[in-house]
């Protein structure tokens, strides 16, 4: 580093001036050069960035300054390479920067609360945890990460209505060096001597058209001014016949834009067509089906931000798993991309959302590939949130069919909502599609599709029920035939009171989280008493069904010893009108299909015991009474025993503990 005496007479003898960084600022720039970060490709996007800042706050200040307009007539961005010399320059014709704004932006970093932070910058480092730290979203330092691929960087520039041009100049030492320079437009050229590329620093070969092609393609595909370079390539001339000639080969420049500037997000929804929607869809989505149906949101006010949404027709294999790694939403800022699959901006069960998210406003951090948690990005996951709830209760009125065909694809990750997203839990329920013991005619015009087809909607439910009935019933089952057949339905279906049949492993959760709807209690049909009739039907049931256990206990214990730990009880109830038992859970108690997942996810869950319900009313418990009264010790007692509760698992969908067993007993019985 040169001595003050040095950078003295330098500034005499060349009008350079010499100045040290701010102390808060190098150790910034100390971080950028000694860089953990593998992604080093940023810097290009931050610099690009940084151009197209220019270019708006020159368009901006030209609005109040006509003497600015003649700048504007054709915004650029430039990349120029020196593979010889190792070097790589950004330009731009915008604002431009005179001497105080290089010392400004460029030397100083004037936040409040820096040096604690760095601090923390230092902790984090040395515990291995530095990527997750935020640093450009609070500082602005998107210029320093040119020093992870540059030894020495030169920032040649002029601003806008002065005719001073100014070099800035830094090794990364520690100092910086301003002097007057020359330039004939306004505008900034930054100018990066490149590192030299080794195995250890991961430097790729940033003068190689293809690589620059493809991080601008990555990056900065939709910044809004084109983004040009100089690609020179190697021709031939040809006969005749199309045949190339030997010899004749020779070197043509051309100078090409490498953005496609397309940020159809920004255009008025009638200015695209489908096709530019579906060519969009593909580039983002890598998804080659068309999309089932866009949304364009724009929200104005305190933050603002564009979303462009898309449906898709078919769910990718993935998007079942909670780990999934598909490709999600978007972020942008200002037509600059920052990252894909942007979990922050759109709840876990929304997933299969594809799109992007441009904001005017949000902060970021070091590498622009982690959000800030902050006022801003929770006001835009709930602005885009409720956009696709109203989508999708827009969709139910005018086009039921797609609606219908986009629930059974995404039907069941949505429901994930219903215990991931508990404040929106009402939402959801308006827009989700259960199915149900009730199926609406063919030829009922009325009738939405999902209605004939046996689904129903919760609002639909509701005004649907019985005056005297209080809950909402369902019930869970492995399979929907299992369900739709189940021996727990027989009453509720003898008074014609509908129940939801729900199969769908996510069921399984959603129904321990959601407790009631419009003050409607969910109630399980397969657990606990069921409630049915007016108060005084319930009333003379259970003094009836009350005598009768009560002369039915010793047949109750002789029924269930042969069962041993299998059973909590033996008792009868009023739910069966068909059947002969049914197994019946506590209110609380787990399903066994909730048990049969949690036991797949590798968790020790032990076995619920249930109540094996007999129908006081069946031939076969009858005929048991019979046989009790006549010899409590019949050893038949306990076949019969060993059947109803095999049975009653079968009637679930469900494998019998003991097939063999099951087999034994009732072949005794047959003979």
């Amino acid at each position: 580093m040169a001595t003050n005496e040095e950078k003295k007479a330098d500034a005499a003898t060349t009008g350079t001036e010499t100045f040290e960084f701010q102390t808060e600022a190098w150790q910034i720039l100390d971080l950028m050069i000694n860089s953990v970060y593998s992604n080093k490709e940023i810097f290009l996007r931050e610099l690009i960035s940084n151009a197209s800042d220019a270019l708006d706050k020159l368009r901006f200040e030209s609005q109040t300054n006509a003497d600015l307009t003649k700048f504007t007539a054709d915004p650029y961005i430039r990349l120029s390479r020196d593979m010889e010399a190792r070097t790589l320059s950004v330009t731009d014709n915008g604002i431009g920067m005179n001497r105080e704004d290089l010392t400004k932006f460029l030397g100083t970093i004037a936040k409040s609360g820096t040096k604690e932070f760095l601090a923390n910058v230092q902790a984090a480092r040395e515990s291995g945890t530095a990527d997750n730290v935020d640093l450009i979203g609070q500082f602005g330092v998107g210029f320093y990460a040119a020093f992870m691929v540059a030894d020495e960087i030169e920032v040649v520039s002029r601003r806008a209505g002065e005719d001073k041009a100014w070099l800035w100049k830094s090794t990364g030492d520690g100092t910086y060096s301003i002097a007057e320079a020359e330039r004939a437009e306004p505008g900034t050229t930054v100018t990066l001597k490149l590192k030299p590329m080794t195995e250890a620093n991961g430097m790729e070969d940033y003068t190689q058209d293809w690589t620059l092609r493809e991080i601008v393609k990555k990056y900065s595909d939709f910044v809004g001014y084109p983004i040009r370079m100089e690609v020179t390539r190697t021709e031939y001339d040809y006969d005749d016949q199309g045949k190339r000639i030997e010899g004749t080969e020779h070197a043509k420049t051309t100078d090409e834009t490498l953005n496609s500037m397309k940020a159809i997000w920004m255009r008025e929804d009638k200015d695209v067509t489908e096709e530019e929607h579906k060519d969009f869809y593909r580039h983002i989505s890598h998804d080659w089906h068309d999309p089932m149906k866009h949304i364009l949101q724009k929200a104005e006010g305190m933050h603002e931000f564009r979303a462009l949404l898309y449906l898709p027709s078919e769910p990718q294999q993935d998007l079942f798993f909670r780990d999934s790694t598909s490709v999600g939403v978007s972020l942008y800022i200002r037509r600059v991309f920052i990252m894909n699959d942007c979990k922050d901006l759109i709840p876990e069960y929304l997933r299969f959302v594809r799109g992007v998210v441009d904001s005017e406003d949000l902060s970021l951090n070091l590498s622009r590939e982690m959000l800030q948690k902050d006022a801003q990005i929770a006001a835009i996951r709930k602005g885009v949130t409720k956009k696709l709830f109203d989508t999708f209760k827009q969709m139910m009125k005018k086009e039921p069919d797609t609606y219908f065909d986009f629930w059974k694809k995404f039907g069941k990750l949505i429901k994930e909502g219903l215990f991931l997203d508990h404040d929106n839990m009402d939402e959801l329920f308006k827009f989700c599609l259960l199915p149900t013991t009730r199926r609406a005619a063919e030829d009922d015009k009325d009738a939405a599709p999902w209605e004939k087809a046996g689904f129903t909607t919760l609002d639909d439910y509701v005004a649907r029920m019985k005056p005297e009935q209080k809950d909402i019933y369902y019930i869970t089952g492995k399979t929907p035939a299992a369900v739709a057949e189940s021996p727990h339905l027989e009453a509720l279906k003898s008074r014609e009171i509908e129940c939801l049949l729900l199969s769908d492993h996510v069921d399984e959760v959603w129904t321990g989280a959601a407790h009631e709807y419009k003050e409607h209690h969910f109630r399980n049909a397969s657990k606990g008493e069921l409630e049915l009739g007016t108060e005084e039907e319930r009333k003379k049931e259970k003094e009836e069904l009350d005598k009768a256990s009560e002369a039915a206990k010793p047949l109750f214990e002789a029924l269930a010893k042969p069962l041993g730990e299998n059973i909590k009880e033996v008792r009868y109830g009023a739910r069966l009108t068909d059947s002969a038992a049914c197994l019946v859970g506590e209110t609380w108690d787990a399903t066994p299909q909730l048990e049969a997942m949690m036991r797949a996810m590798g968790q020790e869950v032990p076995k619920t015991k249930r109540t094996l319900e007999l129908n006081p009313n069946h031939p076969v418990v009858k005929k048991m009474s019979e046989l009790f009264a006549s010899n409590a010790d019949d050893p038949r007692l306990a076949d019969y025993a060993q059947i109803l509760y095999g049975q009653a698992i079968l009637a679930e969908g469900q494998p019998l503990d003991n097939p063999a067993e099951f087999n034994k007993a009732l072949a005794e019985l047959l003979k």
